[in-house]
């Protein structure tokens, strides 16, 4: 009899609107129950899975890297590109900035809120937030972030927005 190597089967998640790729894998992970080492095995990937997770772009993800997390991940190479800021456009490490009114129509983080280029929400005019209004602790990064909360208080993202300053064109 002729041995078969076992296919690993996943639950699909697929990315929505100007996610993050931070956020992405969070989701990925949580819903596959894998840890970020347990990702970077499966993938070949090791450690860049936990860099991009912390928005750690140098040295840059290659095509060849994609490709190997489009295979697991089955999301298109282009999509995945996506996820990441454009070439030349540089990022903000930290802190991680949220618009809480853009989180409460679609519970996702958005690549363009790390960007720096990026100032306020150009959605719904506000400032971004990079820390809880009501008790001051930063956000962690979006891989982490289950149920759109302040990790700290537990005020919720959407509740945020109240505190968001409205942007005076």
């Amino acid at each position: 009899m002729e041995s078969r190597e076992i296919q690993p089967w996943w639950f699909l998640v697929q990315p929505l609107a100007g996610e993050s790729i931070s956020h992405f894998l969070g989701r990925f992970r949580r819903e596959n129950e894998l840890t970020v080492t347990m990702m970077g095995k499966i993938t070949g990937l090791g450690g860049a899975i936990a860099r991009w997770e912390k928005f750690r772009f140098i040295p840059a993800p290659t095509e060849e890297e994609l490709t190997a997390l489009s295979d697991v991940v089955r999301v298109e190479v282009e999509r995945l590109w996506s996820m990441f800021p454009p070439k030349g456009v540089g990022m903000k490490h930290q802190p991680i900035r949220l618009c809480g009114a853009c989180y409460e129509e679609e519970a996702c983080h958005k690549i363009e809120w790390q960007l720096k280029t990026t100032q306020f929400c150009s959605e719904h005019g506000l400032t971004l937030l990079s820390e809880c209004p009501n008790c001051g602790a930063r956000f962690q990064f979006p891989a982490l972030w289950v149920e759109g909360w302040c990790h700290r208080c537990f005020l919720s993202f959407g509740e945020m927005m109240e505190k968001q300053q409205i942007i005076k064109y």
